[in-house]
């Protein structure tokens, strides 16, 4: 086995035990070296978001789906080589993830402004935080000093990133294999009250009656369900897109909360926190956020920082990369 396969195999393996880097990350962390870093990346987002706001939902993704792999690296930006597959390839990801250009813009002028201080694990962690308060959300603060990694993995986002037909039994496992319990499930679940989703993530249920029938899928929603139906229909436009939230799709709010309870949750992975928990604990709390909406973002905030400090590379692990999608050459 290659030197690059044993730290692969490594470092996925060390992917699915969660750490608390806490100690290691600092709020100051560019105090000194890059004391603009924060005000750069918000200038920029706010300037992107004025042109298209689902970029909010797009960056937000982008550090959800590298924090899940690996761990909060910047493995996900990183462009296949001869050697390597890229994260960019795998089934979540594949013609999906968005927002690269963004990144590469803001890492740019990072780039300019402090020439190889920022990572761009920490420009991800910075620029979800911002896209969300800048759609309405709450405002956390980000510690910083996160390393890039130096490779990516192909295997471990086709393993590790929740997928959107999952049941609930899967997503518990998913999130804990991240060290994130169920509070964290249904907190970041919350991200779906902005962005969209393509057809082929959910056009097998709206079509399939026996599926409908097992987690009450529109049965009581059939405009819903024709609305659907009438943009994704049974063969073709695949790759048409829904909002995750009919009612304020480009608002980050807590009426997803309540499109689950009025059985209008858009994907599967949505649905089944309602339908699947025979216990209840999680209803209670998809109540909860539905009934008071800073009670969501406060729970929000916190679980991001928890997934923000997944499994991170610090101190002289990793490296901070000039150019997002590949690692440095000597």
């Amino acid at each position: 086995m290659g030197l690059i396969s044993i730290i692969l195999v490594l470092m996925i393996f060390h992917g699915t035990k969660a750490s608390n880097y806490d100690d290691r990350l600092s709020l100051n962390y560019y105090k000194e070296s890059c004391p603009y870093t924060e005000e750069i990346v918000r200038r920029e987002i706010e300037i992107t978001l004025i042109r298209e706001p689902r970029t909010a939902a797009q960056l937000l993704r982008l550090h959800f789906h590298d924090c899940f792999v690996m761990g909060c690296d910047a493995s996900v930006l990183l462009d296949s080589t001869g050697e390597m597959i890229s994260e960019k390839q795998a089934g979540p990801n594949l013609n999906s993830l968005r927002g690269f250009d963004v990144v590469d813009k803001i890492k740019s002028i990072l780039e300019e402004a402090c020439p190889n201080i920022v990572s761009c694990a920490d420009l991800l962690a910075i620029a979800a935080r911002d896209s969300v308060e800048l759609r309405g959300g709450p405002y956390w603060k980000v510690k910083l000093g996160r390393r890039d990694s130096l490779i990516a993995s192909f295997n471990g986002a086709n393993q590790f990133i929740p997928k959107p037909n999952s049941s609930l039994e899967t997503l518990i496992s998913n999130f804990a294999t991240q060290g994130l319990d169920e509070g964290d499930l249904v907190a970041l679940s919350g991200s779906h009250t902005i962005g969209v989703s393509r057809c082929v993530s959910f056009k097998p249920r709206i079509y399939n009656g026996n599926i409908d029938d097992e987690y009450g899928y529109c049965k009581r929603n059939t405009v819903f369900r024709r609305i659907l139906r009438s943009i994704c229909p049974k063969s073709g436009r695949d790759n048409a897109v829904v909002p995750l939230d009919f009612v304020t799709f480009t608002k980050f709010d807590s009426e997803y909360y309540r499109n689950l309870i009025q059985g209008k949750g858009l994907l599967n992975s949505d649905n089944v926190l309602i339908s699947q928990d025979e216990e209840g604990r999680i209803v209670r709390r998809v109540w909860a956020y539905a009934l008071d909406q800073q009670l969501f973002f406060r729970s929000f905030a916190s679980s991001m920082v928890k997934m923000g400090k997944i499994n991170v590379i610090t101190g002289d692990q990793g490296e901070v990369r000039r150019n997002c999608r590949v690692k440095n050459t000597l």
